[in-house]
This record gives structure tokens, C-alpha cells and sequence, in this order.
């Protein structure tokens, strides 16, 4: 498969025995697992667009790992499960359930003593899950579409556009949207919840 110099700046390469996960033989590039990818996003966000949540459900692992499975069960055998391989991103794998707990518990509180503002709250979640880095594949995506969850499905917030809403040809969205994180990974998320707008 074509799939191992096909990954850019901030993306964690899919390992020999997690490419043996992939349900589509047929895939041989990067761009043709994206394309069915984001066709079973597609579906994941359907799902979610039909339904209400609660915060005491949304901020659990089970929930967490359940929305990954919806978006790429149809893609990879292990949607849904916590990686089991160190990646070039993200915590030690064997910390994943901790640290995934002690996220959803200051979630939890975030939202229940209102800490910060609500675009803050789910921007803040976005950035720490995809930080802990939970899945072999898809973190940005599964943390951007948790982010959403949390604006519109708890909030009942306006939809982030995540950089799409101020297209232009001299703008580099993907530079943006890293350099953003890598403020959020200083304790500033001010340009990450500004990108999460434009």
C-alpha cells in the first residue's frame, strides 16, 4: 500500500500492523482512504445531527470510543479502540484511559460551573482529546466532530466552520490550524478558538 510517505505535518503515520485493519483492499493511496473516510464521517455525523446529548453521556469513554467506531468502522477493524502502539504524537499509550477520565471529569466540571466561555469549553476539550491522541487514526477529525458535539448538541451553538468560513487563495488553513494548536499546547487557546470560527 502507498499509504507510508502520504502524511504531512502533524499527522501520525498508520503502522504495518494497523494497515492489516483496513477493511477496503482496494485503498493503495492516501487520498483514496480519505475519500472513504470521510464518507463514513459522513454517516457518523448524520447520527449525530439526529440526536440530543447530554453532557453526563458525552463525556465518557464510552462515547468517545463509540462516536470513533461511527466514523470508521466501515474503514478499519479497530474503530472505536484505543490504539495499542506509541505514536510520534500524543501520550503513552498505556495512559489513554486516564488521562481520557481525568479530561471528561474537568469537562464535567467546565460545563457545570460554566469556567470558561462555552466556544472555550469545547475548543479546550478538541485540543486535549486530540492531544492524548486515543485512536490509531482520525484524532483531528474525531476531536473537531467532538468539539462540534459540545457547541451545538449542548450549547446549542452555532457551527465552527474550522477555518473554512474566510477561504482565500493565499491562506494556508493547514499552517493556521497547527500553529493554533501549538498555542492551545502553551495554555493559550484564543487562536484556536478564533480558527474554530473563520
Amino acid at each position: 500500500m502507498g499509504l507510508d510517505n502520504d502524511y504531512v505535518d502533524g499527522q501520525a503515520p498508520i503502522d504495518k500492523d494497523e494497515r492489516s485493519g483496513l477493511l477496503i483492499e482496494t485503498i493503495s493511496t492516501k487520498a483514496e482512504l480519505d475519500e472513504f473516510e470521510q464518507q463514513n464521517i459522513e454517516e457518523a455525523m448524520q447520527w449525530v445531527l439526529a440526536r440530543k446529548f447530554s453532557s453526563q453521556e458525552v463525556f465518557t469513554e464510552k462515547f468517545i470510543c463509540d462516536l470513533h467506531k461511527r466514523m470508521y468502522s466501515n474503514v478499519w477493524s479497530w474503530a472505536g479502540e484505543f490504539r495499542k502502539t506509541d505514536k510520534n504524537l500524543g501520550i503513552d499509550k498505556f495512559q489513554i484511559p486516564i488521562m481520557l477520565r481525568s479530561l471528561c471529569d474537568d469537562a464535567l466540571f467546565w460545563v457545570e460551573h460554566e469556567t470558561f466561555e462555552r466556544d472555550e469549553i469545547a475548543i479546550r476539550f478538541k485540543h486535549r482529546i486530540v492531544s492524548i491522541h486515543c485512536f490509531s487514526n482520525g484524532n483531528g477529525r474525531h476531536s473537531r466532530l467532538m468539539g462540534d458535539i459540545i457547541n451545538e448538541k449542548l450549547f446549542n451553538g452555532s457551527p465552527f466552520s474550522w477555518g473554512a468560513a474566510k477561504k482565500s487563495p493565499n491562506r494556508n488553513i493547514r499552517t493556521e490550524y497547527l500553529q493554533a494548536l501549538k498555542s492551545a499546547d502553551k495554555g493559550v487557546y484564543g487562536p484556536l478558538v478564533e480558527f474554530a470560527r473563520s
